[in-house]
């Protein structure tokens, strides 16, 4: 049977952990709702996303107001046994290449 055209894989190469932290990467400024617009997830989604990604030590925030304002400490490392190496910032600078500000 074929399958329609537009029809969307069923995997892909990043995880939602993975698009939400480089989202904040590019803008750590960035809000929940413009995350999760720009990674077509629920906001809840990404809140979920960010309590995991601060309590594994990838991500802080600080108040401002009625803002956050995230931080990506430097030296983490990727945590699968397989991606030895490699730091959080080296996996975040390869997915920024393809970003407009990259190509400019």
């Amino acid at each position: 049977m074929d399958e329609p055209a537009d029809s969307r894989p069923s995997w892909t190469f990043l995880t939602n952990h993975a698009r939400v932290l480089a989202a904040i990467a590019r803008d750590p400024g960035t809000r929940v709702r413009d995350i999760a617009t720009r990674c077509l997830l629920t906001e809840r989604a990404v809140q979920r996303i960010i309590v995991d990604l601060e309590e594994g030590g990838y991500l802080s925030h600080t108040r401002s107001g009625r803002s956050n304002r995230y931080e990506i400490p430097e030296g983490t490392t990727l945590r699968h046994p397989a991606d030895v190496g490699p730091t959080v910032a080296d996996l975040l600078t390869l997915l920024d290449l393809g970003s407009d500000d990259a190509r400019r």
